[in-house]
């Protein structure tokens, strides 16, 4: 029983939920391959050498491959698949582009947003925005499986020594091309994978106060900054900062909502926190329910004070 791992990465490091991928293949049992598909990127594939765990990495390497192409990928991943019982990607934008693909043409069925592997056959899977726990048994020969990065905790990015072997990559598909990407830039840690998060609702009432209340405590506990779906629709913040079901899943090791009431949509997306602490004037705010802490009153008298006692 041999599992393949889809690295996400840049063509020159590993992405972090490539880790959390790794630690459920280890669950699974038997051998972990990792494949590295990409352009110019021998430092992706010697990054993925050294993840602890790793008994071979696969290293795919053309043009065509560069800007990660699903229909690429793809390829690429079923000139080789037959060789593996498993396959496992994170249950990232970039899984699940490529994942899907894979299933269908294999015909069998995905096993998406897995948090715990029972067995090599059985998994679990958050439904009903996580308010439910579903048991999946599969008996497909290969079991192609997307891996929710907080359901598990990261191996070792070191201490591994896998060989690095070089595979065919497909020839470009041809029915799709990429065009440009438009990266946001920023100070503060990557949403997913930040230690600290501080998120902010409909109750800051605008971009302005958003950014005036929030990224000062932010700066001081050296976090990165969410939002929720209500803020986002508002237009206080973009896209990138939602967390929730429709969002970013995140799982950090403190979590602080101001200004968010706690619907279901939110609470999926950060209920995994270690430590959640909770600011809104309205006592009975269902986020108070999945709080460690909380504090009822006034957000825009109770951040500066927090800050200016930090």
């Amino acid at each position: 029983m041999t599992t393949l791992v889809i690295a996400e990465h840049d063509n020159t490091s590993i992405k972090p939920a490539t880790l959390n991928t790794v630690a459920a293949a280890a669950k699974v049992g038997g051998e972990i391959h990792v494949l590295v598909a990409g352009s110019n990127a021998q430092g992706a594939a010697e990054a993925a050498s050294k993840i602890a765990g790793v008994a071979k990495v696969l290293l795919a390497d053309a043009p065509q491959l560069a800007d990660g192409l699903a229909e690429n990928v793809e390829g690429t991943v079923l000139n080789i698949v037959k060789d593996y019982s498993h396959l496992l990607a994170p249950a990232t934008a970039y899984g699940k582009n490529i994942a899907p693909r894979i299933a269908a043409h294999l015909d069998v069925a995905q096993i998406s947003d897995i948090t715990a592997v029972d067995s090599a056959d059985t998994f679990e899977r958050p439904i009903y925005a996580g308010n439910a726990i579903a048991t999946v048994q599969s008996s497909d020969s290969i079991k192609v499986i997307t891996v929710r990065a907080t359901g598990f905790d990261p191996v070792a990015a070191e201490g591994g020594n896998a060989p690095v072997e070089k595979i065919e990559a497909t020839s470009d598909a041809g029915v799709s091309q990429f065009v440009s990407r438009e990266v946001t830039r920023l100070d503060r840690p990557e949403l997913t994978s930040a230690k600290i998060i501080v998120s902010g609702g409909r109750g800051l009432g605008s971009g302005e106060n958003y950014t005036k209340i929030l990224e000062p405590l932010a700066d001081k506990l050296g976090a990165a900054l969410g939002a929720s779906r209500a803020a986002v629709d508002a237009g206080y913040v973009p896209n990138d900062f939602q967390v929730g079901q429709t969002g970013k899943i995140v799982a950090p090791q403190f979590y602080i909502a101001v200004g968010i009431s706690g619907a279901i949509q939110h609470l999926a997306g950060m209920k995994d926190s270690k430590v959640i602490v909770a600011i809104n004037k309205d006592p009975e705010a269902p986020i108070f329910g999945v709080a460690d802490y909380g504090l009822v009153g006034d957000l825009f008298e109770l951040v500066p004070a927090l800050v200016s006692s930090l």
